[in-house]
């Protein structure tokens, strides 16, 4: 449903794609391929960017790990700013859709200029462009991401449909993960190795993102959201009732938690696996067969997950795959230099992530309705935010205990040959942190009930999961 003001272009793909007030085809597949554009270059970062500035730029693994777990605690505080900027958005494009398009190309430029640390410089000098240039590229990638993310709700109050939007974007996210885990280190070598390899992939890998995320742009339509004039004009919550609608969520405070201990576990067993690959299995180019094998079951995974969640619920589909993830974990366990139980070790931790990731943002998305019945405020961008902000805080924590623990084990970049206690370090991290995480996600998910409350709370809000209900049609 267009909001007023909106193009022309808007309009007729609204009433031409989605006639039974759901997105169609072609606009699920639009924003999956956000998911894509987001991790064509997060994935690049969050997979090569430690081992980057360790072995290339020669920065101290300790110092990284610092680096990285601060600045992704000061990114979790602007997530819930951008939740405050997003909820006050208002354009002929929508809430979320214009973010899309204001930031895809400074995005692509942040993630070049990770790459171009002064290395020869002094150490003070590295350090503080490290710091400067990732702090910049998290602020825009939160001022992108969190839209994308809030996005999926604001197209359909159907749980179902969430779970396919979910899906899509997942599917996107995976294809892509597949694709810059498996040909990053050979086209940086391809393209001459060493720091102007990596500056040169990247700006391809920026031009690339751009250019998909305009796509989403294009291809999405906005519909849930309910301030509109038909309810007496702007109805935006002030930052003190927000943030309170917020605090009294306890399905959000839930999901938020699982989402920080599932993004631990990413960060782990993607920035682990370059090391796990060079210095325990052998071979440094396996990291791309490791990560395959992982993020290809993981999305084989993901296109079951809707119709096994319709059938057992979003929750008990969760439990399992963590489950399933401890089992993956434990087969790597039996000998972890074996290319082959490594491998299998991953598959089976790829189908255990499938079942949490291939639901969480359905299930974060449900937290709206639940948050808005509960306090009478709906705020989707702080929910997303709020979310997002225990991503980073999860994501610089897994990105900081690797720096942190190969610090502690004697580990030095710049050796070819590391010391018994580093290896031993390297695959306590890559096997035991996701078993940990894994175990603590089951608990919290225990506490989640809003599977069987969803259907009241709507309702009681007088909202049908088709067609948006008058009273809160935007």
């Amino acid at each position: 449903m267009s909001t007023p003001g909106s193009s022309t272009f808007d309009t007729a793909r609204s009433t031409a794609d989605d006639a039974s007030g759901q997105p169609g085809r072609w606009e699920k597949i639009g924003y999956g391929m956000g998911g894509a554009a987001n991790n064509v270059i997060w994935t690049g970062i969050s997979t090569f960017l430690v081992f980057f500035y360790t072995d290339v730029a020669g920065i101290a693994a300790g110092v990284i790990g610092t680096i990285l777990f601060f600045s992704r605690i000061l990114d979790g505080v602007s997530d819930v700013a951008m939740g405050v900027i997003l909820d006050k958005t208002r354009s002929r494009h929508g809430k979320a859709r214009p973010w899309l398009l204001w930031l895809a190309i400074p995005f692509a430029i942040a993630a070049v200029l990770l790459f171009t640390v002064p290395v020869g410089s002094s150490g003070v000098t590295e350090i503080v462009y490290v710091i400067i240039t990732y702090n910049i590229a998290l602020l825009i990638y939160t001022a992108v991401e969190i839209p994308h993310g809030t996005l999926g709700a604001l197209m359909t109050y159907d749980q179902h449909q969430r779970s396919i939007l979910n899906v899509a974007k997942m599917v996107g996210a995976y294809v892509a993960i597949i694709a810059i885990s498996n040909v990053t280190i050979p086209f940086v070598d391809a393209l001459g190795g060493g720091q102007s390899g990596w500056i040169s992939a990247f700006v391809v890998y920026g031009i690339i993102a751009a250019a998909i995320y305009f796509i989403t742009f294009r291809s999405t339509v906005e519909r849930t959201d309910p301030s509109s004039n038909e309810r007496g004009g702007d109805t935006r919550p002030s930052v003190k009732d927000g943030l309170g609608s917020l605090l009294r969520n306890k399905y959000w405070a839930i999901v938020t938690a699982v989402l920080l201990l599932m993004y631990v576990f990413n960060g782990i067993t993607a920035g682990m696996a370059v090391y796990f690959a060079k210095y325990v299995v052998g071979d440094p180019a396996l990291v791309g067969a490791l990560a395959t094998a992982l993020t290809l079951s993981t999305l084989i995974g993901i296109l079951f997950v809707v119709p096994v969640a319709k059938r057992f619920g979003k929750r008990n589909t969760a439990i399992v795959g963590c489950a399933v993830a401890v089992v993956g974990s434990l087969i790597i366990l039996i000998d972890p230099d074996n290319v082959a139980l490594a491998t299998i070790g991953q598959v089976v931790r790829g189908f255990g992530k499938a079942a949490v990731m291939g639901i969480i943002f359905a299930m974060l998305a449900d937290t709206m309705e639940y948050g808005q019945w509960r306090t009478g405020i709906r705020i989707e961008g702080l929910i997303y935010s709020g979310a997002s902000m225990g991503i980073k805080i999860g994501t610089g924590l897994g990105s900081a205990l690797i720096g942190w623990s190969l610090a502690l084990s004697g580990y030095v970049g710049t050796q070819a040959v590391q010391s018994p206690g580093a290896i031993s370090a390297i695959s306590a991290l890559f096997i035991w942190v996701p078993v940990v995480v894994s175990l603590m996600m089951i608990v919290l998910l225990f506490f989640h009930k809003l599977d069987a409350e969803y259907p009241k709370i709507l309702e009681d809000l007088g909202k049908s999961p088709g067609v948006n209900h008058p009273r809160w049609r935007a």
